[in-house]
């Protein structure tokens, strides 16, 4: 069932939707018909927008903490290697252990570094697929 609506356009849109409806096919109805929907459906996506935005934010700070986390844990694993490397080189710590203990580090880092940049994983290898 179809219902009747009166309303007012400018002098400007009048004339553009009267061109408009001049084209074969088209009707003044039928273009106000889908510019409302169009309209109405717009504004459903935001209402959905709105809908999922708190939860957005929520999970958006959940990742933020993870990466703050996760760097964290990675300067922490580092922090370890390198003790262990400089420390424990031998058995009594010395000036020359803690430049051999260096020197390791900088050898670890530097193959993180290759293995991250190669994409190459420890896991990979070291576990069945």
């Amino acid at each position: 069932m179809r219902q009747r609506h009166e309303f007012y356009l400018n002098e400007e849109l009048s004339q553009r939707l009267a061109d408009l409806a001049a084209k074969p096919g088209a009707s003044k109805t039928a273009i106000m018909t889908d510019a409302l929907k169009a309209w109405l459906e717009r504004r459903g996506a935001s209402e959905i927008e709105e809908r999922f935005k708190a939860r957005l934010d929520k999970l958006s700070l959940q990742l933020g903490r993870i990466e703050r986390d996760q760097q964290v844990i990675a300067e922490t694993l580092a922090l370890f290697i390198r003790f262990q490397f400089t420390v424990y080189a031998q058995v009594e710590p010395d000036r020359t252990a803690q430049l051999i203990g260096q020197d390791r580090f900088k050898a670890f880092i530097a193959e993180v570094g290759r293995r991250l940049a190669g994409g190459k994983s420890l896991t990979a290898e070291v576990l069945p697929p």
